[in-house]
This record gives structure tokens, C-alpha cells and sequence, in this order.
């Protein structure tokens, strides 16, 4: 991976953005794209766009929207009680057995705070406590406060939590970090409008930072009102299955650094797969297909019934285990699928063909 577009994945990680409280990581994208991008602007939403233009703007020439959403989930301040602890409520999916005993960062006005999430100890349990999750009522988390005048000179009601961040490099190419989700898909999007710059192109391509998916594709569902693109590719991570106890029946045989996961069905244009399978072979980029018999759960959902419809790809980054703090992919995977979508978009004209 080029030295510049690796700093640049490290500083998305370690950059916090739940979902609503994305600002701080859109900077981070801006300050990298603006070096590359002819246009890069963000809507009242909180959408980023990166724009690279065929030259002259010709009349009719093709849209390409590529989407990663910058959103992770999160946790969110509800309540501190009189001895300084904090409640939480969450922001996105969690699995509260996750969560227990993590180090988390509460992001204050006045800046990060560090505490942990617990319950009482398991000696202190009773026995039907002991094989109950608990709920989120049930935990709270220790900021170290004396009291709550304390916390609340610190923190207040309404304050975004995460993991505690950071990025840690494993063996053979792996990489461990939380909110890989969908963090590597943004920084593919920004690395494949990278990769056009200075090259000629026949479609305007718009690689787009999508805000707020984990509650509900909201970002990607306004950017691409705005852009109304020809095409829409959109980039998330997708379950590794080679890892112990997983089900290849039903989630397919994706394997971490096998390459980039192309998906087909009913959420998928087949002009779209087909063009993303051709491209790849074309350029020896290895890839992994994945089918899925419903809307799929990413961007590609909201960006496929954009307007008067959308000719919709989606392209995976294989990830153990997601939604936790020890998301792991592999960076080939990351530089192959930026290398495809680029050669993608370097491939589409005026001529191109999405009509199914």
C-alpha cells in the first residue's frame, strides 16, 4: 500500500465518527481528497464528495457514484447518575457480550475522555444473572469521576462513545482495527478517485463519504438524490467465513485476502457484475463472488431506487469479526478493490450499455 494512502486509512481509524457525529472524520477525508479531486464539496447532510471530471464536462457524459460510509457504530451518553457513572444507549448494532469490559472513548466538547464499560464483578452476581446478557440498563461506564458534578463537567447528555481506537498491523498482511466497518470502503472510494487522477476519463466520477448508514443508509440515500448518478457502486465490508464455526452454506466461502467480494442478485445489475468481472480479469485482480437473494443491508440498497432507478454494483471487503473492536481485513484486499473500481470508472463512456 502507497505510504501516503496508508496514513491516510490509519487516520480514519483513528478518527471517531459514530453515526450522526461524523464531523471530525469528514475533515480527515476532505484534507486527503482535496490533493487529487477536481471538486471536493459536503452537503447539509454531512456527505463528503470527491469529483474527478472528464474534461470539458461533456453534455451527457455518465455519473459514477462509489459510496463508503464513514459512520461506525457507537454508544451514546443517556443518563449519569449521582456517583458520576454513565449510562449508554447504543447507536447502530452491538452485541452487548462484545462490549463488556472494552475500553471506550466518551468524545466530549472539550475533548476525549477515556473510561471503561463494566458490571459488577462475576463474584458478585447471582447465579441467574450469571447466563443472562445483560441489558444496556444493566452496565454503565467508569470515567473515573468523583461524583456527578465531575462527570458533568466532562461529559453531558447527548455525547458520542466509541471503542477505544487505533490501528494495529497483525502477521501477513492482516490488519485489526474497530470500524472497519466501513471505514476501508470509504478509503477504497478515495483511493480509486486517487488512482484516475491525471488520467483521461468519459464519465465524471463522484467517490462519495456517506454519513449515517449504520441507522439506516440515510447519507447514501441524499447523495445519490443529489449526484443522480448512471451508476452507483457502493463499498462495504462483508463476513469472512475463515474463521472457526462460521456457515459457508449461507454466507458463502470469502476468505481475507482472496481479494475484493463481487456481489450478484437482485440488489446487483448484472450490467454492473459483469463489467466489475470483466475489469478484474482484464487487469489480474483477484476476486471473490458472493451471492445474496434479498436487498442487501449496504448503500446499494438506497443508491438502486435512487430517483428513477439506479444501475447498482457492491463491492465487499472480507472482515472478521464485525460490529467489535478487533475488526481484521487484509490490505491486499483494500489496494485490489481501489485498483478495480478505478480501472471500472476508466472503462465507462457514453456507449456503455446499463440497460439489463
Amino acid at each position: 500500500m502507497e505510504h501516503t494512502s496508508h496514513e491516510f486509512l490509519k487516520a480514519l481509524l483513528e478518527t471517531p465518527s459514530p453515526s450522526g457525529f461524523e464531523q471530525p472524520i469528514q475533515q480527515v477525508v476532505r484534507t486527503h481528497a482535496k490533493a487529487f479531486a477536481d471538486d471536493v464539496r459536503t452537503d447539509t447532510h454531512g456527505n463528503v464528495f470527491a469529483a474527478r471530471f472528464p474534461e470539458g464536462k461533456p453534455d451527457g457524459a455518465p455519473r459514477i457514484m462509489l459510496a463508503g460510509h464513514c459512520d461506525q457504530i457507537g454508544l451514546m451518553v443517556q443518563y449519569i447518575d449521582g456517583d458520576g457513572f454513565l449510562y449508554i444507549q447504543p447507536i447502530g448494532g452491538w452485541d452487548m457480550q462484545v462490549l463488556l469490559g472494552q475500553h471506550l472513548t466518551v468524545w466530549g466538547k472539550s475533548g476525549p475522555v477515556p473510561g471503561v464499560v463494566a458490571r459488577r464483578a462475576i463474584h458478585l452476581l447471582k447465579p441467574d444473572e450469571r447466563t443472562k446478557v445483560p441489558d444496556f440498563t444493566d452496565v454503565w461506564v467508569d470515567v473515573g469521576a468523583k461524583n456527578k458534578e465531575e462527570a458533568e463537567s466532562l461529559v453531558r447528555c447527548g455525547d458520542p462513545v466509541t471503542f477505544a481506537l487505533g490501528y494495529r498491523p497483525l502477521r501477513n498482511g492482516l490488519a485489526a482495527s474497530p470500524a472497519m466497518d466501513d471505514k476501508v470502503g470509504l478509503w477504497v472510494c478515495m483511493e480509486a478517485v486517487r488512482l484516475l487522477h491525471g488520467r483521461p476519463l468519459r464519465a465524471a466520477v463522484y467517490g462519495v463519504s456517506t454519513v449515517a448508514e449504520e441507522i439506516g443508509l440515510r447519507g447514501a440515500t441524499t447523495a445519490a438524490y443529489a449526484i443522480d448518478p448512471t451508476v452507483g457502486i457502493a463499498v462495504d465490508v462483508t463476513h469472512a467465513t475463515d474463521t472457526p464455526g462460521n456457515d459457508k452454506k449461507s454466507q458463502g466461502d470469502i476468505k481475507c485476502g482472496a481479494g475484493p467480494v463481487l456481489y450478484r442478485g437482485p440488489n446487483i445489475s448484472p450490467r454492473v457484475f459483469d463489467l466489475l468481472e470483466e475489469t478484474a480479469t482484464a487487469h489480474t485482480i483477484p476476486v471473490q463472488v458472493r451471492g445474496v437473494p434479498r436487498a442487501t443491508g449496504t448503500d446499494a440498497n438506497a443508491i438502486q431506487i435512487a430517483r428513477a432507478g439506479v444501475a447498482t454494483g457492491l463491492i465487499g471487503i472480507p472482515n472478521r469479526y464485525m460490529h467489535s473492536p478487533v475488526e481484521v481485513v487484509h490490505l491486499d484486499d483494500l489496494t485490489n478493490a481501489a485498483k478495480l473500481l478505478a480501472e471500472f470508472c476508466a472503462a465507462v463512456g457514453p456507449d456503455t450499455n446499463w440497460i439489463p
